[in-house]
C-alpha cells in the first residue's frame, strides 16, 4: 500500500525545486503518520504501508567543471548525481544554497521526484510523540510487517569514507549522507543532547568539563537580559534566545515568545552529552556540548553533528602539558594529531594525515590575542602551536614511563588529551571545519598532577578566558564566507557536490 505517486519533474530555479521537494516530503510523512495512527488506534492492514523519500539528480555531459577555487557546489565530471533528502522544513536554506550551486555552475536542470529509498516508520514521527511504548507486544510485532523499519544497510558511511561504490550503470553520490542516514543523526541527537535539531547553530564549541558550561549559560541568561543598544552595536545583538536541555527557551527581553516555546521542560536528569545554544535567525550563532570524557563520547556526538553540516567546529578542552617549559593555564594550539584513541581506525585509516585548517587557526591565534591582549612573542609566552596526542587510556601516566614518553618527544607532541584527535579526524572525514584550542591542567610527565586543590584554583582562573577565547574565534569566524571555511583541503577527488 505505497503512498500517493508523482512524476519527477525538472526544474531551472532553486526555489521551485525545494518547493516540490517540501510537496513530496509532506505527502509522504503525511500519509505515513496517517496509516501509524489508525495502527496505533488497532487498525491492521491488507498490504505493506511504504512511503519514500523524495531525492533531487543533476546529469551531465561535460568535463567543464566550475571555478577550480571553489570547494563545493559541483560534481567532478560527466553522469548522472544524485541524493534522496529529508526534513525539508529544518534543512530549507542549506538545500536551496546547493541547488542554486548546481543550476549556476553547471547549466543543467535539477530533476526532483520521489526514490525507491522507504521511510521507516520510526522517522515519520513528529517532535514529541512516541511509538512503541504504549503498543502491546502483539502490535509491536505485527508493526514490523505492516512498516519498513530503520534499515542500517541504508545508513553507513561509506559516501563519506570514500568506500562507496556506484552500481554499474547506477547515480553517483551528490551529498555525504543519505535521507535515512540523517534522520537517523537528527533523532540521536534529541536522544544524547536533550535538544531538538532545530536549536543546532552553524558553530559548535565542544568542551570535556562542566565548568564551561556552566560559564556559557550564565553568559547566555545574561545576554538575554540585555536589550540591544543601537547606539552601542555589539557582536552579539543578533542573538535571539538562549536554549538548554529540554529545550527550555528564553528569548532575548523584550522579543514575544514563539511557537513551541513552552513545550520545553527541565528533564528530570541532564542527558549523556547535554547541549546549550546561543540562537541567532540565521542559525549562525553558537552550540556548545558537553561531551564528557573520552574519545567514544567524541566520535558519537561528532558523528551525528555532522549531518546539520555546520560551518565549523572546535574543541576547547583541558589537556596535559608535555613540554617541562610549559604552565599550567598555558594554552595549546593543535596543529597536528597523534592518534591514540582508535575510535575511527576502521573509518580513517592512521596513514591519513589530519592537516591544519588556516582560517581555523587564525582565528584561534587572533582570538587570544584579542582576549588576553597579548601579541608577537609575548603571545608565545602563554600559547604553544604543537602536536596533540589523543589516547583512550584516562590512565595513561600508570603505563611503563619509557613508551610514551619516547612516542610523545618523537612525534614532537606538547600536550595530551582524549578527545581532540577524534573531534579533528572526525570534521576531515565529514568536511566540516575543526580545530582545538586546549588548556594546560597538569604535567604528568614532570610531577605536576591534576589534584583537588591545584585543579580548583586552575579552573577558577582559566574557565572564563578560555570560553571567551573560544566565543571570540567564532565571532571571527562569522566574518569569512561560507566557502573560505570550507577548505579544498577536506575534499577527496571525485568529491561530491554538496557542502
Amino acid at each position: 500500500m505505497d503512498a500517493p505517486k508523482f512524476q519527477t519533474q525538472s526544474y531551472d530555479t532553486a526555489p521551485a525545486a525545494l518547493a516540490r521537494i517540501n510537496e513530496l516530503y509532506d505527502s509522504q510523512i503525511n500519509y505515513l503518520r496517517d496509516a501509524l495512527h489508525r495502527f496505533v488506534g488497532g487498525e491492521t492492514f491488507k498490504e505493506h504501508v511504504r512511503a519514500k523519500y523524495p531525492f533531487v539528480r543533476i546529469q551531465t555531459d561535460t568535463v567543464a567543471r566550475a571555478d577550480s577555487r571553489l570547494s563545493y557546489g559541483f560534481v567532478a565530471g560527466p553522469g548522472i548525481y544524485e541524493t534522496t533528502l529529508t526534513r525539508p522544513d529544518l534543512y530549507a536554506d542549506y538545500y536551496r544554497e546547493q541547488l542554486e550551486l548546481l543550476l549556476t555552475n553547471h547549466g543543467v536542470s535539477l530533476e526532483v521526484g520521489l526514490s525507491n529509498e522507504p521511510i521507516p516508520v520510526h522517522f515519520s514521527l513528529a517532535e514529541n510523540d512516541h511509538l512503541e511504548g504504549s503498543l502491546p507486544a502483539d502490535r509491536r510485532l505485527l508493526l514490523r510487517d505492516q512498516f519498513d523499519l530503520p534499515d542500517l544497510a541504508s545508513m553507513d558511511d561509506g559516501i563519506a569514507n570514500g568506500t562507496y561504490e556506484t552500481s554499474h550503470g547506477g547515480p553517483r553520490a551528490l551529498a555525504l549522507f543519505t535521507a535515512p542516514r540523517v534522520d537517523y543523526s537528527l533523532h540521536r541527537l534529541r536522544h544524547y543532547t536533550g535538544t531538538s535539531p532545530e536549536h543546532f547553530q552553524n558553530f559548535v564549541l565542544f568542551t570535556n568539563y562542566q565548568f564551561y558550561i556552566d560559564e556559557f549559560v550564565r553568559m547566555g541568561l545574561e545576554l538575554m537580559r540585555t536589550a540591544p543598544d543601537p547606539a552601542n552595536p555589539r557582536d552579539d545583538d543578533d542573538c535571539i534566545a538562549f536554549v538548554e536541555p529540554g529545550n527550555v527557551v528564553t528569548r532575548r527581553v523584550g522579543a514575544p515568545a514563539e511557537a513551541g516555546d513552552l513545550k520545553g521542560a527541565v528533564p528530570p536528569r541532564l542527558p549523556q552529552m547535554p547541549a546549550y545554544h546561543l540562537m541567532r535567525a540565521d542559525r549562525s550563532g553558537i552550540t556548545m556540548v558537553n561531551i564528557g570524557v573520552g574519545p567514544a563520547n567524541a566520535k558519537t556526538i561528532t558523528d551525528h553533528i555532522a549531518v546539520l553540516r555546520p560551518h565549523a567546529w572546535i574543541m576547547l578542552g583541558h589537556c596535559a602539558g608535555l613540554r617541562n617549559s610549559q604552565q599550567l593555564g598555558d594554552y595549546v594550539l593543535a596543529h597536528g594529531y597523534v592518534r591514540e584513541d582508535h575510535v575511527l581506525d576502521e573509518d580513517l585509516p592512521l596513514w591519513v594525515p589530519i592537516p591544519p585548517l588556516a582560517e581555523i587557526q587564525l582565528a584561534l591565534e587572533g582570538a587570544v590575542a584579542d582576549v588576553t591582549q597579548l601579541n608577537g612573542y609575548e603571545l608565545k609566552r602563554i600559547m604553544r602551536t604543537g602536536t596533540v596526542a589523543s589516547t583512550d587510556n584516562r590512565n595513561w601516566e600508570l603505563l611503563p614511563h619509557r613508551g610514551p614518553e619516547r612516542r610523545f618527544s618523537q612525534s614532537r607532541a606538547v600536550a595530551l588529551d582524549m578527545e581532540s584527535a577524534t573531534i579533528a579526524a572526525n570534521g576531515f572525514r565529514f568536511r566540516v571545519p575543526y580545530g582545538t584550542l586546549l588548556c594546560v591542567s597538569d604535567k604528568p610527565l614532570h610531577g605536576e598532577l591534576k589534584l583537588p586543590g591545584m585543579a580548583n584554583q586552575f579552573y577558577r582562573e582559566r574557565v572564563d578566558q578560555h570560553l571567551r577565547i573560544g566565543l571570540r574565534a567564532i565571532e571571527r569566524l562569522r566574518g569569512n564566507r561560507a566557502g573560505q571555511l570550507h577548505s579544498r583541503k577536506l575534499r577527496s577527488f571525485a568529491e561530491v557536490a554538496f557542502q
